[in-house]
């Protein structure tokens, strides 16, 4: 079984998230299925049919997220001695070449990826091109439109 890199604030995200499922949304879907039933006629009943949706909505999330936790190498980047190389869970800043744009990427796993939120899968071209280097080291990413050369700035181990 292949083990999935996971940041600690990335499994403490799925563990609450799994604990509001199991003691909240499932008890209170139970319920809205068992009021449903008491109306009666359950063919015609789109409260009910409604309800079983979101039960297996649920259920089937569940599962999911008890599945990524099982396969998951919890990895605490502060516990990690800092070498100044880039590696998982680091926070790093990086400069386009070409037009010395700047943007910070946290290097995560990847159910926790969220460009949006500057963090970036280990998986990713860019991640890929950025783990084992250092501060001051170019990294060429092959990109869809093509090479593209960016500049480690800077290395943090937060």
């Amino acid at each position: 079984m292949n083990r999935v890199p996971m940041t600690v604030e990335g499994a403490e995200a799925l563990r609450t998230e799994l604990d509001d499922l199991k003691k909240v949304q499932r008890p209170a879907v139970v319920q809205a299925i068992a009021e449903a039933r008491e109306h009666g006629d359950l063919k015609e009943n789109a409260e009910y049919h409604a309800a079983r949706e979101k039960q297996g909505f649920i259920e089937g999330r569940i599962q999911e997220i008890e599945a990524k936790l099982s396969m998951a190498q919890v990895i605490d980047v502060n516990a990690i001695e800092p070498s100044g190389k880039v590696i998982f869970g680091t926070t790093v800043t990086i400069i386009h070449m070409e037009d010395d744009s700047e943007v910070t990427y946290k290097i995560v796993g990847d159910d926790e990826a969220d460009v949006r939120n500057k963090k970036i899968s280990v998986n990713s071209p860019i991640a890929r091109a950025l783990i084992g280097k250092e501060e001051g080291d170019i990294v060429v990413v092959n990109t869809p439109s093509g090479a593209v050369e960016y500049e480690i700035d800077e290395v943090k181990h937060i």
